[in-house]
């Protein structure tokens, strides 16, 4: 292949660094305004009338491109997101959560606990090994490590020859994303659920894509519990709402009883103590103060209904008030479940570490 060089273009790389850059901007404005991309576009204006943004950039311009590359497309009197752009959020949120990984993170990593799944050949081979099953050989290279050894002419294959396929064990299990989309995930001037919303994103993304055999459900709760589509995260936004993590326990768990894996497993991300029950009878039975006993009793009831039923829940939770975490501590012995806290800016690294460190164990 011929390649033919030119003169270095300084303005068109600077052109394509600030549409990198911008469209970097949009996905996270995106986040913030819920998926409105009218909105998204006029922080930006803002911004830019604000010297944050510099004057040379045309927005018209980078408007026209994403609507050029069916990122956006006009409805009506509004701007909105094609599926093309949803996934695109996605996978922009992945790749940023992984940047900020250690490599070791990315890579596969020892599980505490052997589940079952399938074996997957790895592209390394070994000698045979007494023991070694005869599906792993690789034929193929064994015959022609014989043909090198003895020539073509008269050749016989040997133990020495035989050449195996290195093998990995990938548990496939079912997952749960538990997102907390209570009113306290914007108090106190810290915004919590942009950065848990883009993790949610980047770690919905991740499974649909590299890990196809799992299978993911996104279940969001606040007062009540309901379950959303993937495509719909970038919607998300947080409500009026009291915290009912008893009422998303039990959804979770109920999805995963009707999954049949071996492994099953709750991933959820909050920042703030149960305040909410619905009652027998329908009613919400609210306390927004202090830890209420009943309200902590039926939660960590549901804790030890999920362990019972083999569901390991993983608390990832977003704030550093030492009197919640105790309540998280004992949510997670009582489940023999995981608890990680962590500040927003910090959460995909834990999430996808936990992730990928339980997902994949090398047998031979």
């Amino acid at each position: 292949m011929r390649f033919q060089y030119s003169e270095w273009d300084e303005d068109l790389i600077r052109r394509l660094l600030a549409q990198r850059d911008l469209l970097r901007l949009f996905n996270y404005l995106l986040l913030q305004t819920n998926g409105d991309v009218d909105e998204a576009l006029r922080w930006m204006k803002y911004l830019q009338e604000q010297g944050v943004l510099s004057t040379d950039i045309d927005l018209k311009d980078f408007e026209k491109k994403l609507k050029d590359d069916r990122i956006i497309h006009q409805k009506g009197d509004r701007l909105e997101l094609t599926p093309k752009g949803e996934k695109q959020i996605r996978q922009a949120s992945l790749d940023q959560v992984f940047q900020s990984l250690k490599s070791d993170a990315q890579g596969n990593h020892p599980i505490q606990r052997e589940g079952s799944g399938s074996v997957e050949p790895l592209p390394e081979r070994r000698p045979f090994a007494f023991g070694d099953s005869a599906n792993d050989i690789d034929f193929n290279e064994s015959f022609t490590n014989a043909m090198r050894r003895a020539g073509s002419d008269e050749w016989s294959l040997t133990e020495p020859d035989l050449s195996v396929r290195q093998t990995e064990a990938a548990t496939s299990c079912a997952t749960v994303l538990l997102l907390d989309i209570s009113h306290s995930m914007i108090l106190y001037g810290e915004d919590r659920i942009t950065p848990a919303k883009q993790v949610a994103m980047a770690f919905a993304e991740m499974i649909l894509t590299r890990y196809p055999k799992d299978s993911l459900n996104v279940v969001v709760f606040g007062d009540d519990a309901a379950e959303i589509k993937v495509e719909d995260l970038a919607y998300v936004g947080v409500g009026p709402y009291h915290t009912n993590t008893q009422a998303g326990l039990r959804m979770a768990r109920q999805l995963l009883l009707h999954r049949k894996y071996h492994n099953k497993q709750i991933f959820m991300i909050t920042d703030g103590k149960p305040s909410v029950i619905r009652r027998s009878n329908g009613q919400l039975y609210k306390n927004p103060i202090g830890l209420d006993p009943m309200i902590v009793n039926r939660t960590l009831d549901e804790a030890v209904i999920c362990r019972k039923k083999k569901i390991t829940i993983t608390t990832f939770m977003v704030t550093s008030d030492p009197y919640l975490q105790q309540f998280v501590r004992k949510l997670t012995e009582l489940n023999h479940g995981r608890a990680y806290f962590t500040p927003p800016d910090r959460l995909g690294g834990y999430i996808f570490w936990d992730f990928i460190r339980n997902s994949r164990r090398r047998l031979r």
